[in-house]
């Protein structure tokens, strides 16, 4: 049986740079950052006091979409998760009265929600349905009475990519329509900072904080701590068709793997981080040469850095001087659980308007690393095939392939 295509008729996104997917994006193409001094809480105490944080307005957006009772029993992050997941839908213009509901599904990677010592500082009512991570997910599934399979991923760096593959799953298999897929994630707390710090992750550029985050750069000294929300909304070609819907790509391929190694490094010399990329490829039917532009998981660390380049140089061979390859992160830091999502829609909307967002901050190459990481300013390029890369603690690898819809 054929496998049924996989494609992307909508997208909403938040973090520091945004809260839109336009507004976000057009500062992605600027080169600017969003990384500055932490006023979530003090952080004096912190070796790290500078984060990439979503900008408090969006509450604003959060208040009219949800009723006061019920923002009382989420999470500043939940909150962020259901105004891009409205996002989303708007831009699809899906209608749900037209869909059968019980094939509409909603998965999510959430590592946390969020609720630490400054919202319990708030408020402590509600605190088991505020510090559920599967929360998120179950109040998108309320907000539009969908009755398809509804679940939680937690894989760490790599978790709102592995929802995005498994929601791929879903529709090849037949058993869902349509897929709200994505997910949300902030780490900005004093318990998770002080946390990297102690495995000396993190930047501690605090008197440049715009600066901080500078991956492939020699002088890279860790990531920047980041938040924010992301959401797709996959169909079924079919389904898609069917409803004369807007197909901004297809998701060709994805691939997740494990290391199997160390709990918090990767892999030595990048191993299965290319096998990752080799078997998107291989998935989508597309060869190494087909590939335009890859979205690094590019954190800024120096393995990190140091292991992908070398994925890439060993999957795709000479092809891989070619290719371009960004760091998102270097814009708007890490932002864990969001991160496979937030990259996803930046290549995607990198092919749709064939300009690839840059890696600023890049002044001092490092030699051991020598591809095209796209420095400091955007390229305007014709972009048909990219793989956004997502590899996170404990050995989760994952790597998704979207491709240009050409239809039948």
């Amino acid at each position: 049986m054929k496998e049924k295509k996989t494609v992307i008729t909508g997208m909403g996104m938040i973090n520091a740079l945004g809260n839109t997917m336009e507004e976000s994006f057009c500062n992605m193409i600027k080169g600017a950052s969003g990384v500055k001094q932490i006023t979530l809480f003090d952080p004096s105490e912190l070796e790290t006091q500078i984060g990439a944080q979503v900008d408090d307005s969006f509450l604003e957006k959060a208040k009219e979409l949800i009723k006061k009772r019920e923002r009382g029993k989420m999470t500043r992050l939940t909150q962020m998760a259901l105004v891009a997941a409205d996002e989303a839908v708007k831009d699809s213009f899906i209608d749900f009265e037209a869909c059968d509901r019980s094939r509409v599904a909603v998965i999510l990677g959430i590592v946390t929600t969020a609720y630490g010592d400054v919202e319990k500082e708030q408020s402590e009512s509600n605190s088991i349905v505020k510090s559920m991570p599967n929360a998120p997910s179950a109040w998108i599934s309320i907000r539009y009475g969908l009755k398809g399979p509804n679940f939680n991923v937690s894989t760490a760096c790599a978790s709102s990519a592995y929802a995005i593959a498994l929601g791929q799953q879903l529709i090849q298999s037949g058993l869902a329509d349509v897929v709200i897929t994505g997910g949300g994630d902030s780490h900005i707390q004093k318990d998770y900072i002080r946390g990297f710090n102690q495995i000396m992750t993190l930047s501690v550029r605090n008197e440049t904080p715009k600066t901080a985050c500078c991956p492939f750069s020699k002088n890279r000294d860790g990531f920047v701590m980041g938040e924010g929300a992301g959401i797709m909304i996959l169909e079924s070609e079919e389904h898609a068709k069917k409803r004369g819907a807007r197909i901004y790509a297809e998701v060709g391929g994805c691939a997740i793997t494990s290391d199997a190694g160390d709990i918090t490094a990767p892999e030595a010399d990048g191993v299965m981080m290319a096998k990752t990329m080799q078997l998107s490829m291989e998935q989508a039917g597309v060869k190494p040469e087909d590939i335009d532009y890859i979205n690094a998981h590019g954190t800024s660390t120096y393995l990190n850095d140091k292991y992908e380049t070398m994925a890439i140089k060993s999957c795709f061979g000479p092809h891989a001087d070619k290719l371009c390859v960004s760091s998102t992160k270097s814009m708007i830091g890490h932002t864990v659980g969001a991160s496979g999502v937030i990259e996803g829609i930046v290549t995607v909307l990198t092919m749709d308007r064939g300009i690839i967002t840059p890696t600023i901050n890049y002044k001092e190459p490092d030699p051991e690393l020598d591809l095209n990481y796209v420095p400091n300013v955007p390229i305007q390029k014709a972009v048909n095939v990219a793989i956004s890369n997502s590899f996170g603690f404990g050995g989760h690898n994952a790597s998704i392939l979207y491709r240009k819809y050409e239809g039948e």
